[in-house]
């Protein structure tokens, strides 16, 4: 989050005593003595003083915003100080009572009665909504077909009806999981607010059990805790959802549910048919209690994908209930992540070795100017991201990555994403838990089931800096129109 206004700095002259008032000037003045002394010359950016107390919520009831400050000290030849002078987040009231006038609306109806526009006439007024700035206080006059802008809103007034954002010194924010306006910090997918799925396990499996008969047959228990839930499959055959009292939530006593939204578990489940033989589930979690998705059999099982991230403690127990209620255990499951489980096979067939991968070769120089420029005039994203994850699959690379800030786009991102690189040797390669600047292109197969990042053998990737950050900036102006 840039600085949001300006705020009054503080000089100090080099070898200027002044009359300590508290412990924090006095140290200061020491400092500065034995920096002159020491012949010092500071050149680097100044200092902040320690952040000051959270002010009041902006509101009286529902959501608001509550600030605190800092000011920057510096000597008169050193830089400003990195960093925001203000901090903005929400704070929450009890509900507003019913009936009671929106913020917005409030502020709208303080013009009424009062002469405007430089005439004497007078207006009621009532917010508008179709002006392009959401944080303008824009009021349109009640019985005419005008609106007038009357400057900005009061900071903690909400972007728009209903929504989560607020404005900020005429700027709409949404607030990261940590409360802050303008924070991207997010939620990893064990739900750990600026996590990096370390206190997890991806479970994705295949349920390819064909059925000795039509009807209902048990796929998985999806256990209490489970995030990011999803099942799928392609015939005419029905999944069905089961509550841990025993109770369909949908599909269930050979009944088909229609497609919609389901509670079950504390968490909303989101239930998809397709025109053609797809159907899907969904739900975000986490799942309150344990879940048992089935399916029933009409014709044989081509296959149900399923998957949802689980709480590394909740694993164990998972693997033994799951086995109990008839989950196979020799399922292929090439692509988990988790702990196998720990089972005593009694016979154990000859293991075919191996050949060690050849060492990967070094990677050709790509620094310099010229190269930043051509990649990212190129590209079609350019975002700095943090990498949390990386798999090796045959001939490519693909790296799950945060995306953290976002300086060029021709279509969304979203902030988790996959980016794949075209080799097992990627170049350059990326370090797992780094920020990274990086210019990717968008790769979509013929027949369109795949859309991907692509990041090119010997492009643009470099550890995220500040100094990276201006120079990117800086090539954002010189690509041709």
């Amino acid at each position: 989050m840039g600085k949001l206004r300006p705020e009054k700095e503080e000089h100090l002259a080099p070898c200027h005593t002044r009359r300590p008032r508290s412990l924090w000037n006095l140290l200061l003045l020491l400092w500065t003595f034995l920096n002159c002394g020491l012949g010092g010359n500071a050149q680097g950016p100044g200092e902040w003083t320690p952040w000051g107390s959270w002010s009041r919520c902006s509101s009286s009831c529902g959501r608001g915003l509550s600030v605190r400050s800092r000011r920057c000290i510096r000597f008169p030849r050193e830089e400003l100080c990195w960093g925001d002078t203000h901090e903005y987040r929400l704070c929450q009231q009890p509900d507003c009572p019913p009936g009671a006038m929106p913020f917005r609306d409030l502020q709208c109806a303080l013009y009424n009665g009062h002469p405007v526009l430089g005439t004497q006439k007078t207006y009621q007024w009532v917010p508008f909504y179709g002006a392009p700035n959401h944080c303008d206080l824009n009021c349109l006059a009640v019985g005419h077909d005008f609106y007038h802008s009357f400057g900005r809103v009061l900071d903690g007034t909400p972007c728009s009806p209903g929504a989560q954002d607020l404005c900020v010194a005429g700027r709409c924010l949404s607030a990261g999981c940590d409360g802050l306006l303008g924070s991207d910090a997010r939620e990893d997918r064990c739900g750990r607010c600026g996590g990096a799925n370390d206190s997890c396990l991806f479970v994705q499996r295949v349920f390819r059990d064909a059925g000795a008969f039509a009807g209902y047959w048990n796929v998985t228990l999806i256990p209490e805790g489970a995030r990011h839930i999803r099942a799928a499959h392609r015939s005419r055959n029905h999944l069905a959802l089961m509550g841990g009292d025993g109770r369909y939530v949908l599909n269930g006593n050979w009944a088909v549910s229609p497609a919609g939204t389901y509670e079950a578990a504390g968490t909303r489940v989101v239930y998809t048919r397709a025109t053609g033989p797809e159907e899907t589930l969904r739900a975000a979690g986490p799942t309150s209690q344990d879940l048992l998705l089935q399916v029933l059999l009409q014709e044989p099982n081509p296959g149900i994908e399923f998957e949802f991230w689980l709480p590394r403690e909740r694993y164990g127990p998972f693997q033994a209930q799951a086995q109990v209620l008839g989950w196979s255990p020799r399922q292929p499951q090439p692509r988990e992540v988790e702990p196998q489980p720990l089972e005593s096979p009694t016979v154990i067939p000859p293991r075919t070795p191996i050949p060690t991968p050849e060492p990967c070769p070094p990677c050709p120089d790509t620094r310099g100017r010229a190269h930043r420029l051509l990649h990212y005039c190129g590209s079609d994203f350019v975002f700095r991201a943090r990498v949390l994850g990386r798999v090796r699959q045959a001939q490519e690379t693909r790296y799950e990555v945060h995306v953290q800030l976002i300086y060029k786009n021709r279509s969304p991102l979203r902030a988790l994403e996959y980016v794949w690189a075209p080799s097992r040797c990627p170049c350059p390669p990326l370090a797992l838990h780094r920020d990274y600047l990086l210019a990717a292109r968008r790769l979509i197969s013929p027949d369109g089931t795949q859309d991907r990042l692509l990041l090119p053998h010997a492009g643009y990737a470099r550890l995220w800096s500040p100094a990276e950050d201006s120079r990117v900036r800086l090539a954002a102006r010189h690509c041709p129109l």
